[in-house]
């Protein structure tokens, strides 16, 4: 099958309807408060809201001209879009103006039915990130691959990532602690799924993100106690 018959099969895929995609960098959707990371990392999960970030400028910009952008494309083909634009970076010849494609991820814990699992998650559903120097050429390899649906940027113009944002989002990816998927909220019932109290059913009264601790309250030998656990202790009941 060849490149064009990739093209039209891939687009016949992503027929469904989606979303509709940010217009500027500022639109872009901010990273899901449940997620947490150990104590040694939380400080990322502020800086990486998306909705702070400002447009970039030339300064961003490499000594050629080279920059990050954020494109949109349909939310579950980020990773066919990637290997489709990478597909047609080799065979339109554009190694020197499109230069990488990263669908930027991190491994989260979650706990379902009393047991742990590591899991890949994508940072920001239905976006992927492009290095590139903004030519008319580049823009049109990029914006005509199959699965995308646009630049994020002011107006017609695609806006550049600054320099710390890049780096932060880079930091998130390498992150030797996986995150943990937190699904209960105060107020909710919880069950206690390790430790002494495993197995006991309680409501959640305080939940500290810092430490990546939760306090359930625990009806023990007909009173209410308040039992101090990790995150990875207690699931949604």
């Amino acid at each position: 099958m060849d490149l064009l018959e990739d093209d039209d099969k891939l687009e016949e895929e992503m027929s469904s309807e989606i979303e509709e995609p940010a217009k500027t960098l500022a639109e872009l959707p901010a990273l899901d408060s449940e997620l947490v990371e150990p104590l040694a990392e939380s400080q990322l999960a502020d800086d990486l809201d998306f909705s702070a970030i400002e447009t970039g400028s030339v300064e961003d910009e490499s000594a050629d001209g080279r920059a990050w952008y954020v494109v949109h494309c349909y939310s579950g083909y980020e990773n066919k879009v990637r290997h489709n634009l990478e597909q047609r970076i080799e065979s339109m010849g554009m190694k020197d103006k499109i230069f990488d494609v990263v669908v930027p991820t991190e491994e989260e814990i979650e706990v379902k039915e009393g047991k742990r699992r590591t899991v890949e998650r994508r940072v920001f559903p239905g976006y992927i990130l492009v290095n590139m120097i903004m030519t008319e050429e580049s823009w049109y390899v990029v914006r005509n691959t199959p699965g995308v649906t646009g630049f994020v940027g002011m107006g017609n113009t695609p806006t550049a990532l600054r320099t710390e944002e890049v780096a932060t989002i880079i930091k998130r990816m390498e992150a030797e602690a996986p995150r943990i998927k937190v699904t209960f909220k105060s107020g909710e019932r919880v069950r206690i799924v390790d430790g002494p109290f495993n197995d006991f059913r309680g409501t959640v009264s305080e939940i500290d993100m810092e430490r990546a601790k939760v306090r359930v309250m625990v009806n023990f030998f007909g009173r209410e106690t308040p039992v101090e656990l990790d995150f990875l202790q207690v699931e949604k009941a």
